[in-house]
């Protein structure tokens, strides 16, 4: 199994909450193998060249399985190389300001960057991440524009929304919880359909009155698109029997994340509507990256 990422992030460690079980129930170890690059690109095109047996697979992120194909003009791979099995979790992205910010609602804070356009920074893990796009989204279904600045995680953006040097942050819940908890910062909006569990008090981007502004991380897992029909098929139920198991339910929600159980086409027809989705907001906000 694949992960086009570093050992111990968040994709990694959803590789390896399946990798585990997913070999217990195939009669063979599943071993995780980090090819970590190009956001994700170098392990995601290692999987679309993979020989099409089921012996290869990855952990395929909102970024390798969706975003990267709006921001990449000359990836050596495509949608089309690659076959969707079954998602695994996802993961809100939350809206905050500095615990001493004048912005109690998202609609405060849109008023605020209408008025002032271009003036109002958002902080985010990097250029073109989830995060940096889901910023782009917003702005452009508000009709606003915004200053974004790329930081190397949430670890290095935090502080600097702490002290009121970045007037907003964009990030997955888990990584933030904590300080929002503590009254370091404020959420004021998930990009969700519903409420976060972790956050009963924060208003979705829906009842905060942006319907379309909704933006999830996702994790699931792909493989070489010509693996053979009944292959795939025995993979995805046995991922669907995982994702369906307490245990993992238990552990992926220790993550702050939410299981998700899909059948191949679910998951095929998701993705799609993901790439489109990106592709129109990196449009619409003139974004590239080669």
């Amino acid at each position: 199994m694949i992960v086009g990422f570093p050992a111990g992030g968040s994709t990694d460690i959803f590789a390896r909450l399946v990798a585990e079980p997913l070999g217990q129930r195939l009669g063979r170890p599943v071993v995780v193998e980090n090819r970590a690059g190009a956001g994700g690109g170098i392990g995601a095109a290692a999987t679309a060249r993979a020989a099409p047996d089921g012996y290869t697979m990855q952990m395929a992120t909102v970024g390798t399985g969706a975003i990267n194909y709006a921001l990449y003009k000359d990836l050596p791979f495509g949608p089309d190389d690659l076959a969707s099995v079954s998602r695994v979790a996802e993961v809100a992205n939350v809206i905050m300001v500095p615990a001493r910010s004048r912005f109690h609602t998202l609609k405060d804070l849109v008023e605020e960057a209408r008025r002032r356009p271009g003036e109002l920074t958002f902080g985010h893990s990097g250029v073109g991440s989830s995060l940096h796009l889901t910023g782009e989204l917003l702005a452009v279904e508000a009709g606003v524009r915004l200053t974004h600045v790329p930081f190397r995680g949430a670890a290095q953006m935090l502080p600097e929304l702490i002290a009121g040097r970045i007037e907003i942050g964009i990030d997955n819940v888990p990584s933030s919880l904590q300080q929002i908890r503590d009254g370091r910062v404020r959420a004021i909006a998930v990009t969700s359909l519903e409420r976060h569990p972790g956050l009963p008090d924060t208003q979705t981007t829906v009842e905060a009155g942006f319907p379309t502004v909704q933006a999830m991380a996702w994790w699931g897992v792909q493989v070489p698109r010509k693996v053979p029909a009944p292959v795939l098929a025995r993979l995805a139920s046995e991922l669907q029997s995982i994702t369906r198991d307490a245990g993992y339910r238990e552990k992926a929600e220790e993550q702050g994340a939410t299981p998700v159980t899909d059948t191949p086409e679910q998951f095929e027809a998701f993705v799609a509507a993901e790439i489109a989705k990106w592709r129109d907001v990196a449009q619409r906000a003139n974004i590239t990256l080669g």
